[in-house]
């Protein structure tokens, strides 16, 4: 049997190389973020630029980089399972396809999928034992490492290590490339007055020794800065960005109460500045997990106190909640928004914020309305939602009648509001 260097030499190509032996109809599939092989990617965009593909096929979550498969162009398409920038872009020209799901369900779905030619991803430095690192995702890696026929690598001297990520041994590796690239940076976003405002709110409803998950935006990560005098917060989140590391090295959470997982940040992926990678990397108490258990609304609601923060774009008198478009145009997906309303309001304790600002548009529109926009989606239901926050306060709409729910959203919305959404609450005889 050949030593793990033998492997090793015999199987490193040039990304060129590999994206010349996939074959056209081929299926592919990429996790989240930094999990994405930037340089093979594009060698395969730069193949269907030539005009050497009739169909392949992209799965893809979270797109970190402008991606080749976006642009419409040489017979390369993908399928977005949550977006970014570009899948938004593409997605609302009609030249990318979506994957209506929650996150949790991720890896099941991949699993079940008829089938996965090819997993591509980035990877750190393969070990003494012949082990590369997933890094940064754990998402649902396992499961498309075990679906795929072939595993094509990009190898990244630069990823941090994390001691717990999904890993894959050069024996199950088909091929892989190696770069020396620096990691893409999610820079955090600015915090206005209005995003402070709602962080502030929210943070006076976190008690010490709660468990978070913060989404996001501007809104979780202003809730983070208003965190730092707490005591004893747990981490066990999908999303790992650089709020949670300043509670950590300041010491305001220290996971020492969580009764699973005690002493650990738990996360499914990794995604911010440098500072997150350094801290992540080698770190024994930091550890990345699948999506089906992370945002497993079981394993979450096993936290007393728990806390999800996550953000909306409008949400109308029952209560519904829309995240992921405007009327029809497409913006993201479901994400982990419902697992982690679920699981917070099954923990003892605990408590799920939507918050948002109240207005759009520079203040023309109100997020707060009657119904939601025609074509709009509904990402949480009525019956799952449970604190909605504006900047004008924080409404309780979980155990409340509509004409309860539509007294407190109308409390909160922007003043210039109120008096039209009254009146159409007591039209359509909502207000008793």
């Amino acid at each position: 049997m050949k030593t793990v260097l033998e492997q090793y030499r015999e199987k490193k190509r040039t990304a060129e190389e590999i994206a010349a032996s996939i074959p056209d109809g081929s299926v592919l599939i990429s996790d989240a973020a930094l999990a994405q092989p930037i340089g093979l990617l594009e060698s395969i965009g730069a193949n269907a630029s030539a005009n050497r593909y009739r169909n392949l096929t992209q799965h893809i979550l979270l797109d970190s980089y402008p991606m080749p498969f976006y642009t419409g162009g040489g017979g390369y398409h993908a399928v977005s399972w949550f977006s970014s920038a570009g899948a938004r872009k593409a997605v609302n020209e009609g030249l990318a396809d979506v994957m209506p799901c929650y996150y949790r369900d991720m890896p099941r779905l991949v699993r079940q999928q008829p089938r996965i030619d090819a997993f591509c991803a980035a990877v750190g430095p393969m070990d003494r034992h012949g082990y590369f690192s997933l890094c940064t995702v754990g998402s649902y890696s396992e499961a498309a490492l075990n679906k795929a026929e072939h595993i094509y690598l990009e190898v990244n001297d630069q990823m941090p290590r994390v001691l717990s990520a999904p890993i894959v041994h050069i024996s199950q590796v088909d091929a892989f490339c190696e770069v020396s690239r620096p990691m893409v940076e999610s820079q955090p976003p600015v915090i206005d007055e209005v995003s402070r405002t709602i962080g502030g709110l929210i943070a006076e409803e976190i008690p010490n020794g709660a468990t978070l998950q913060l989404g996001i935006g501007a809104v979780p990560e202003s809730v983070g800065m208003f965190l730092k005098n707490k005591h004893h917060l747990g981490i066990h989140t999908e999303l790992f960005a650089d709020s949670l590391v300043e509670l950590l090295e300041c010491g305001a959470a220290d996971n020492s109460l969580k009764p699973i997982h005690r002493g650990r940040t738990v996360m499914t992926f990794a995604f911010g500045t440098r500072r997150v990678y350094d801290y992540i990397d080698d770190n024994p108490a930091v550890e990345v997990l699948g999506v089906d258990y992370v945002n497993d609304p079981a394993v979450i609601a096993r936290h007393p106190n728990f806390i999800s923060v996550n953000a909306a774009l409008e949400v109308d008198f029952f209560g519904q909640v829309c995240a992921e478009s405007i009327g029809t145009r497409h913006i993201s997906g479901t994400g982990g928004q419902v697992d982690y309303v679920r699981g917070a309001t099954e923990s003892e304790g605990g408590k799920s914020f939507i918050a948002f600002p109240s207005t759009a548009k520079g203040g023309e529109v109100s997020r707060i309305k009657a119904t939601l926009t025609p074509g709009a989606i509904v990402t949480t239901s009525k019956n799952d939602v449970d604190y909605i926050v504006t900047e004008y306060g924080v409404a309780k709409l979980r155990g409340k009648s509509l004409s309860q729910r539509a007294r407190a959203l109308i409390s909160i919305a922007h003043p210039r509001f109120r008096e039209e959404l009254e009146h159409q609450a007591k039209a359509e005889h909502i207000l008793i």
